[in-house]
């Protein structure tokens, strides 16, 4: 009989399970009843094989699942095996000391006899010579796996972890050693690791100094970001813990305060070590323990002396614009000066929305700048005075005088206020008219093309500048014809201006307004003088100081 006719099929299938017979049947309503079939949706029946085989299916997805996560899980502890964190290789750092010599020249060195003076006295001693580039000639070292040269300038064809010194440094102190220095005892760098442990509380690192002809100098070192300035200041004689040393000596402190540092290895090396340590408040203790000079002087020709001279001048200069330092006070009260000059351009580009691009780096303006505003107004108003040309300090300027008796400290250019009708006075004014004026001191006289004042600039290269506002009296009221989008740049009572009066102002005496108070106060606002903020405090508050 055909299926669907009250006919009975048997089939036999294979499955994983084995060999299973199916019986196939037509159902009720088709044999009884074929006028009456359903219309609905039929009814699923879930069989054993179909049970069964769900689960089987489910099982091998949650075993496959177990195998993804433990391979995955054996993956991470490959990785975090081969490349630990910085915390984990902190905890992998070993007792003892790893000498580190970084501070020598390619052209002549002792580097070689200072590696085999230290194994001499310890050969399982782990000794690191780190070198921006290849030394040439090479240098010769014992055949030591402890003893390695590592190179600081990254190579594209290599990976990057090899260029990093924290890499081979695996000791919990390192000692760092100049050129020319003699290990005379076993017992030297146990001595300046006991002291140091020692002094911890008090000191982050210790230094025994070298022999030498100059004896170590102990500093004091305020460094000032903000300001942009490192001053130096001799301490007492006596002193033993210092911010700062002059001379050579062997230093000692933890690795990990080392190469938590932003540039732990910037030469002159003291000299960057330093001014990160004094930026952090730590201090440095000079020891008892000094140790000898394989050779004195270091360099044996002249000619190589003044190649090293010129290269410690080189790597100064690049320290100190790296770490954005333009002013130096040596020891001595001398002046060493990093930024701008009349031969360079300003250490700022141009003015966004009144604030400077150094205010959004918490930094006030350069001393640099601040040095040649003085000098440009200090000119601008002499020559003013000597023409027979009333002026008076105004806006901002005005505040520093008052506030300062200064240039404000964040401040980038100088304001005077004129009288229109005194200009023909003064022949630079009135040359300027047609065309900038580069006068017999270098400074640039111009009619600013922003609107109708003059303009006095640093020099050609330098636009630092002094911006001369001409006013004239009109009914009792200074008023002029040009006016900018600043809360200053308003009319005001001429009365102010009889009589002017003198007032204190960047290192001379300038001319002001004879109510200042008023003055300011009608032009930004009671409170001005005694509560400093930026020229947009929409864009830049001050930060508040504790």
């Amino acid at each position: 009989m055909l299926p669907g006719h009250g006919s009975k099929i048997t089939h036999h299938r294979w499955t994983r399970f084995g060999w299973m017979s199916l019986k196939l049947q037509d159902p009720p309503w088709s044999r009884d009843q074929p006028s009456q079939r359903p219309f609905g949706p039929r009814k699923m029946r879930v069989t054993f094989c179909q049970a069964v085989l769900a689960v089987a299916i489910a099982f091998n997805l949650l075993v496959l699942y177990y195998i993804s996560r433990l391979q995955q899980h054996i993956l991470h502890r490959h990785r975090d095996h081969a490349q630990p964190s910085p915390r984990q290789q902190v905890s992998l750092l070993r007792p003892g000391v790893t000498v580190l010599i970084r501070e020598f020249e390619d052209f002549e060195n002792y580097v070689p006899e200072v590696v085999r003076s230290f194994l001499k006295q310890e050969p399982e001693l782990p000794i690191v010579v780190a070198a921006d580039h290849l030394p040439y000639p090479p240098m010769i070292f014992p055949p030591a796996p402890n003893v390695q040269e590592i190179l600081l300038k990254p190579a594209p064809d290599q990976p990057a972890h090899i260029f990093r010194p924290e890499t081979y440094v695996r000791t919990e102190h390192v000692a760092l050693v100049p050129d020319g220095v003699k290990a005379d005892s076993t017992s030297q760098l146990e001595r300046i690791l006991d002291e140091f442990k020692a002094s911890q509380s008090k000191a982050e690192m210790v230094a025994a100094p070298v022999h030498s002809a100059t004896p170590l100098q102990c500093l004091n070192l305020r460094v000032s970001l903000k300001e942009w300035t490192a001053e130096y200041t001799a301490a007492p004689p006596s002193s033993k813990l210092c911010a700062a040393l002059k001379g050579e000596a062997v230093l000692l402190l933890r690795t990990r305060d080392l190469f938590n540092l932003s540039m732990p290895l910037a030469r002159p090396l003291l000299t960057s070590l330093f001014i990160q340590a004094s930026l952090r408040g730590w201090a440095v203790r000079i020891l008892d323990v000094s140790f000898s000079a394989l050779h004195q002087p270091l360099l044996t020709s002249s000619h190589n002396q003044w190649k090293a001279d010129n290269l410690a001048r080189a790597r100064r200069l690049q320290l100190f614009r790296d770490f954005g330092i333009k002013r130096v006070i040596l020891e001595d009260r001398k002046e060493q000066w990093f930024g701008c000059s009349k031969e360079t351009p300003r250490c700022f580009g141009t003015i966004h929305d009144d604030t400077p691009e150094y205010l959004y780096r918490s930094r006030w303006t350069p001393p640099c700048c601040l040095k040649a505003l003085r000098e440009t107004a200090k000119y601008v108003i002499n020559i003013l005075e000597m023409s027979g040309v009333r002026y008076w300090l105004e806006g901002g300027t005005l505040i520093g005088a008052v506030r300062y008796h200064d240039i404000i400290p964040w401040d980038y250019d100088v304001d005077l206020g004129i009288y229109l009708e005194d200009i023909p006075n003064c022949e630079l004014l009135r040359n300027a008219e047609s065309g900038s004026i580069v006068d017999e001191k270098g400074f640039v006289w111009e009619k600013a093309i922003e609107g109708d004042f003059y303009r006095v600039q640093y020099s050609e290269h330098n636009h630092l500048h002094v911006d001369l506002w001409p006013f004239y009296p009109k009914n009792g009221v200074m008023t002029k014809d040009t006016w900018m989008d600043h809360r200053q740049d308003i009319e005001f009572p001429e009365h102010f201006l009889k009589p002017l009066v003198p007032i204190q102002f960047a290192g001379f005496l300038a001319l002001a307004p004879n109510d200042y108070r008023g003055f300011l106060e009608l032009k930004f606002g009671e409170g001005v003088i005694e509560n400093p903020e930026y020229p947009n405090p929409a864009l830049k508050r001050m930060e508040k100081e504790n």
